[in-house]
């Protein structure tokens, strides 16, 4: 199970910051994960400025969490500043828009950005059907989208299993990971978590990070 670092900040400061930390305990072929959102799908905003972040030259390789009302109208900075994973929610598109944002990034399978399809926690496990021959990558987000630093949903333990029965090639899970609840959504069939008030909000995030890694078993 890979650990994926989750940069969710309210100013560039606090980006900074971040990355500067991550880069002493991470490796430059890991994945940071980048929250956004834009006030309106959430009443969280986060600072979002895709061609600043290219501008840093962050050595990692960026999945962009577009927690937005209009995911469609941010496809195209962001694969612009170098993501190579791009999710968006299954609450903010219908299945015309998913193709439209999957063709805008280059296609689930094609040379641009995989395109990963996230759901909230109270969202029914069967909004996702009508999805499921298009995506093949899930976010299971357990936590509501905003703040981090939320308790983990156990609901999402079974959506993972549902992605799992269905054929998932990969489930990520993000909010409230933890070494106890990465072994949950581990034991429930996930392949990544993403984590990042555990990593941050730790004394020594770098000892949090390796004790998320031993788990990748």
């Amino acid at each position: 199970m890979d650990v994926i670092t989750v940069i969710n900040c309210p100013d560039r400061a606090c980006v900074e910051e971040k990355i500067a930390a991550a880069k002493k305990f991470m490796r430059t072929d890991d994945w940071i994960h980048i929250d956004v959102t834009d006030g309106i799908f959430s009443a969280h905003a986060t600072w979002h400025d895709p061609a600043a972040f290219a501008a840093m030259g962050i050595p990692f390789n960026k999945e962009v969490h577009l927690m937005v009302a209009r995911p469609e109208d941010y496809i195209a900075a962001w694969r612009a500043a170098g993501a190579q994973r791009i999710i968006v929610h299954v609450e903010t598109i219908t299945v015309a828009s998913a193709r439209n944002i999957l063709a805008a990034a280059g296609g689930e399978k094609g040379t641009g950005a995989t395109v990963m399809l996230a759901s909230n926690p109270d969202t029914p496990i069967e909004a996702l059907n009508p999805y499921l021959g298009l995506f093949s990558e899930f976010l299971v987000l357990a936590v509501r989208p905003g703040p981090a630093g939320q308790s983990f949903d156990p609901s999402a333990l079974e959506k993972i299993k549902f992605l799992k029965r269905e054929g998932a090639i990969m489930i990520e899970v993000d909010g409230g990971m933890n070494p106890e609840t990465a072994a949950l959504v581990k034991d429930a069939g996930a392949d990544t978590i993403a984590s990042g008030a555990y990593i941050f909000g730790s004394a020594d995030p770098a000892k949090a990070y390796e004790a998320l890694r031993v788990l990748e078993f």
